[in-house]
């Protein structure tokens, strides 16, 4: 677990790879659990049920990661010359997908109870012999399992800050959101115990809409990546910082006259094409691979990078530029 694609990771990254499988395996098993204890326990109440489902759906995000490790991990090929890296971009799509079909079709379910008064009916249960209202089962149950995704959905999200992987971001948003799932099937529960039948499906219509949620920013978030968007930062929040550090690097070479770049963003790792002006007609092939070299040590997440020789700059964040300066002029 040290290598992503064609380069070696630095041991803070490698580290953290193998920590980000190991919790994935061990929050899997968990979530095992918890669906399970959660089918025995559900009954007829609109928002357990919902709850339930959001809980197995929560583990596409992590069978997606795991599956498209030994993929990011390959190095290029003839076949894939910029390698396998798109394969946590995949993931993060199927995740997103399944997440806002199964969401779209929780929230009909969810409206369609209310608008025909459904008034789900908890009974009572057997437990070391004595007989207690079912609902104060599954409000136990929920309130007990809302505190693991608590805790590990902040490992989660620290290790997709080192690792800059928007896939693992999104599998950590949602777990550390995953508490408001369980506060609401338990206020759908004991609406049903105080005879508010329509809390129920309204609980379930509000899990259901962050599923729906959920679905729509991943969706989105790796849609914009696999159409190479602008690089950003894991989160999506503002543009990648890197980007400005190697337009920089480039500008303080003496040969260089004018200097910028594009990224490939492929959600954990970087491919940059470099363009630069230079001052003379003449430019070493030496002085192109230092260059190219200095871009490479700048970062971990560089993983290829190619510098073109120029007569003048004409990409779009130029050509942007040259527009914003012409209609100020105007």
């Amino acid at each position: 677990m040290s290598r992503i694609g064609g380069r070696e990771l630095p041991e803070e990254q490698a580290r953290a790879m193998r920590k980000a499988r190991t919790l994935e395996w061990a929050v899997l098993a968990y979530t095992a659990c918890t669906i399970t204890v959660v089918a025995l326990v559900m009954g007829n109440s609109q928002a357990m049920r919902t709850a339930w489902v959001e809980d197995i759906l929560s583990t596409i995000p992590q069978i997606a990661f795991l599956v498209a490790l030994p993929f990011v991990r390959r190095a290029a090929t003839a076949k894939h010359p910029y390698g396998y890296h798109r394969a946590m971009g995949v993931g993060h799509l199927v995740a997103g997908v399944a997440l806002l079909a199964v969401g779209a079709n929780l929230c009909f379910e969810a409206i369609s109870g209310l608008v025909k008064q459904e008034h789900p009916p908890i009974g009572t249960m057997q437990l070391f012999g004595v007989t207690v209202w079912q609902g104060w089962v599954m409000v136990s149950v929920m309130a007990l399992i809302v505190i693991g995704p608590l805790i590990y959905g902040r490992m989660k999200m620290r290790l997709a800050k080192q690792l800059n992987n928007k896939l693992l971001y999104a599998d950590a948003d949602m777990a550390q959101a995953d508490w408001t799932t369980n506060v609401g099937s338990i206020i759908g529960v004991l609406g049903i115990g105080m005879g508010i039948w329509w809390l129920d499906g309204a609980a379930a219509l509000f899990i259901s809409l962050s599923i729906l949620w959920d679905g729509v920013k991943n969706t989105r978030a790796s849609v914009l990546d696999l159409m190479d968007m602008r690089a950003t930062t894991f989160d999506q929040s503002e543009p990648d910082p890197v980007h400005g550090r190697i337009d920089v690097l480039l500008r303080r070479r003496r040969w260089v006259r004018e200097a910028a770049s594009r990224i490939r963003d492929e959600g954990q790792v970087l491919h940059v094409e470099a363009f630069v002006v230079p001052r003379r007609g003449t430019v070493k092939v030496a002085d192109v691979d230092r260059a190219v070299a200095d871009i490479m040590a700048l970062d971990w997440r560089v993983q290829d990078v190619s510098v073109s020789v120029v007569g003048e700059l004409d990409l779009p964040e130029e050509q942007e530029q040259e527009r914003e300066r012409a209609g100020r002029g105007g």
